[in-house]
């Protein structure tokens, strides 16, 4: 699966989400991905709904830098987030808070 289509899947997920599920997580995620598959994806989370797009944002709350196999492993569930954190395959950087909420937002 590439990193454009596990954005597209998450996209997805997202719409099936009422606002009551994503007003906790609003705010715009950004996403750096690095090695094979690379890309830069932002998710702005707002109490109207969530979106997915390709890019940079510069508005982004918090940035969350891995690589794109890593990112895929954390978006199929077989990578839990604080583990990739502390072993240093997921840096974040901006509030820590909206990091948090990731597992949340992607599952």
């Amino acid at each position: 699966m590439t990193t454009k289509e596990v954005f597209d899947q998450l996209q997805d997920r997202l719409t099936q989400k009422t606002n009551t599920q994503l007003a906790g997580s609003t705010g715009v995620y950004q996403f750096i991905l690095t090695g094979d598959d690379a890309g830069d994806y932002c998710v702005r989370v707002s109490p109207d709904g969530a979106r997915v797009e390709a890019g940079k944002a510069n508005d982004a709350g918090v940035t969350i830098t891995m690589a794109a196999q890593d990112f895929k492993d954390l978006a199929e569930g077989k990578l839990n987030p604080m583990s990739a954190f502390m072993s240093g395959k997921l840096s974040v950087t901006g509030d820590m808070s909206m990091a948090l909420k990731l597992q949340t937002l992607i599952s």
